[in-house]
């Protein structure tokens, strides 16, 4: 039975929890047994006896021999199978190995199992983990396997471990993470191909635990020998496995419990394993890895509810987005609507403009002196009516120009002025902000027109535009925006460009939910744009050389691409933006950019990545290009903005 539902409503696959199990050619009484009665989800079962050896193997006269399988694909239901287990590939099998006979064994073993697994449908097979650094025949094999398989995934078990003294000799330093990472690349980053960690007594630091999450790790196996003993006898886990295995939740990393009981529980009670969960199954009827899966359950039903600003965005988790054309497309109602209810963004607005609207009117001219307000890119009017509450929550006059170039929007515009009688304050302006010659100067000039990466949806050429009907002292809002990026581990990303098969889009510029990225360092600061700007030589072109270190302690780690935000002053000291140090909370209106890489870039333990960003501008459109320098240089991505860009 699943481990629970967060609030009700998580159908995540970290809900369910497995076991691995032995051999056992009585496959429904094992399925019953640990499901049924010990109440785990599913199986990690070995699909054939361990002691088959191909090369032992007699054959009959026409050369054929029935394979030991753990009992035929009739055994249990076609759904079962897919659903209840996972095949575990013989744990003995070496293909890299100096002995010719076990290499050869190992190869028409894998090869036979793999076959078995896909005539049953199953949804994954655990791969064992390579016996030793240099794998590349075994990951031959795998690849070969991979380029037919169907559906289903090939787990590769991987120990989590890393060695963090500093003192060891390079030699005898350990990285697992390494081991995965040669035999992904001889894989060619197949996305039929992940991780499944082996959770060890002793963790690395959590620096070197984060890139996991970038990883695509589909199952987290934890052999009861990891487990403590809290002072009931029952088993627990230490404050930073607990922290870890959070985090697998949070993943949608299956837990799959490993081993044999070793703690030896209380006979009288009937609590449950970690004395959290209550259950009807007698201690002395107990299957011995119930107190095991009973913990894990506690963990999984303790954590906090996700909020609803998360619940609203789950769906877009790391789904690749294109940016808006907010210049070359008009927006539909849906995507207004989206923007509309992000009542936070709004607030931040209206606070910016009382104080604004304060700093500009005194209280004794309050009565008589009227504000000159202009909304450019009024939208369907979530900003005119924040002016409005604004004036009226600092007791000031305000005449409103609502200027909007989608004549869509200015439909509902009209609407709304009528239905809030405010045909007396309120002018709309049917026409681009560019090109429109405004009747009289203002002294505030509010917009949104913000991206993922601050200037990405043109808010410099538009404002630049728009500045000329504002006063020589007048106030813009916002005042200013500077984009951030930082260097990401994100193998779900990358293999979703990878999939398209072309260099487009891998110079595209995406907006993402970024959520299964490994972010290996802290941002930095790259384009800054400040409003309004009356300098004669100005221009919007701009390039920045960015260093980032990656924390010594990390290890090894794979850049996938470049994550993108942005913070901007709306006035003073009211801000807004989706950096993620400094990131406004509850609010949805952005998400994150991603700058893919063509190649992802390894990067070694201590060592850091040098990275060059331009913002380019043409006569009719603005692209972004970018490349990586050091440790190895990478091809200047979208040259010209061959591939991508924003038109004008």
């Amino acid at each position: 039975m699943p481990l629970g539902e967060r609030g009700g409503w998580d159908k995540s696959e970290s809900r369910y929890c497995g076991v691995e199990t032995d051999f056992n050619d009585d496959m429904p009484n094992l399925l019953s047994f640990n499901l049924s009665t010990a109440g785990f989800d599913f199986l990690l079962a070995t699909l054939m006896d361990p002691t088959y050896r191909p090369s032992l193997m007699g054959s009959d006269s026409n050369g054929a021999h029935v394979l030991p399988f753990a009992g035929s694909d009739l055994v249990l239901s076609p759904s079962q199978w897919s659903s209840h287990v996972v095949g575990k590939i013989s744990s003995w099998i070496d293909l890299d190995s100096e002995d010719e006979i076990l290499r050869m064994d190992s190869e028409t073993t894998l090869k036979q199992e793999i076959a078995w697994a896909t005539h049953l449908s199953l949804q994954a097979c655990l791969l064992p983990s390579p016996k030793g650094a240099s794998c590349a025949n075994y990951a031959r094999c795998v690849n070969q396997i991979l380029q037919g398989l169907n559906s289903m995934q090939l787990w590769l078990r991987i120990p989590l471990e890393k060695t963090d003294d500093d003192s060891v000799d390079s030699d005898q330093t350990i990285d697992s993470w390494e081991l995965w990472n040669s035999f992904r690349h001889l894989c060619e980053h197949h996305s039929q191909l992940s991780v499944a960690l082996n959770v060890l007594s002793s963790l690395p630091s959590a620096n070197s635990l984060g890139r996991w999450f970038g990883e695509p790790v589909r199952a987290a196996l934890i052999n009861t020998d990891s487990f403590l003993t809290n002072a009931r006898g029952y088993p627990c886990l230490s404050r930073r496995h607990q922290k870890l295995i959070t985090g697998f939740f949070n993943h949608s990393i299956q837990i799959v419990i490993s081993g044999k009981s070793v703690h030896s529980l209380p006979g009288a009670s009937s609590d449950s394993a970690a004395n959290h969960t209550g259950n009807n199954v007698d201690n002395a009827q107990r299957p011995p890895l119930r107190p095991y899966l009973d913990y894990v359950a506690y963990l999984y039903q303790r954590m906090d509810p996700l909020p609803e600003q998360e619940r609203f965005e789950h769906g877009y988790r790391d789904f690749l987005q294109s940016p808006l054309q907010p210049l070359m497309d008009n927006l539909e109602a849906q995507t207004y609507e989206t923007f509309e209810k992000d009542s936070v963004k709004y607030i931040q607005y209206q606070r910016a403009i009382s104080k604004a609207l304060l700093d500009r009117v005194p209280d004794e001219e309050a009565s008589s002196l009227t504000t000159v307000l202009m909304v450019v890119g009024a939208g369907r009017g979530p900003l005119v009516r924040a002016s409005l509450q604004a004036a009226e929550e600092t007791g000031r006059k305000l005449k409103v120009y609502a200027v909007e170039k989608n004549p869509n929007a200015v439909v509902t515009l009209h609407s709304l002025v009528k239905l809030e009688s405010w045909e007396n304050i309120v002018t709309i302006v049917s026409c681009d902000m560019r090109h429109w010659e405004a009747p009289e100067k203002a002294d505030i000039l509010v917009s949104e027109l913000l991206g993922s990466f601050g200037d990405n949806e043109l808010s410099p050429e538009c404002l630049d535009g728009a500045q000329r009907f504002l006063k020589q002292d007048g106030i813009s809002i916002p005042s200013s925006y500077t984009s951030f990026i930082q260097p990401v581990t994100a193998s779900k990303l990358y293999n979703d460009v990878k999939s398209h098969k072309d260099l487009v889009h891998f110079e595209t510029a995406y907006v993402v939910k970024l959520h299964s990225v490994a972010k290996l360092a802290p941002s930095q600061p790259v384009f800054t744009f400040t409003h309004p700007n009356f300098s004669r030589k100005k221009s919007n072109q701009r390039y920045k050389k960015l260093r980032f270190e990656i924390p010594s302690d990390t290890g090894s780690a794979i850049v996938h691409g470049f994550a993108g935000y942005f913070d901007a002053i709306l006035y003073k000291d009211v801000h807004l933006g989706i950096e993620p140090s400094t990131a406004t909370p509850n609010m949805f209106s952005w998400f994150a950019i991603f700058f893919p890489l063509r190649t992802p870039v390894c990067i070694r333990p201590g060592s850091s990545i040098e990275v060059h960003f331009w913002r380019c501008c043409g006569s009719s459109k603005v692209w972004y290009e970018w490349c990586v320098a050091s440790p190895c240089p990478s091809p200047i991505h979208n040259s010209n903005g061959r591939s991508y860009w924003v038109g004008l």
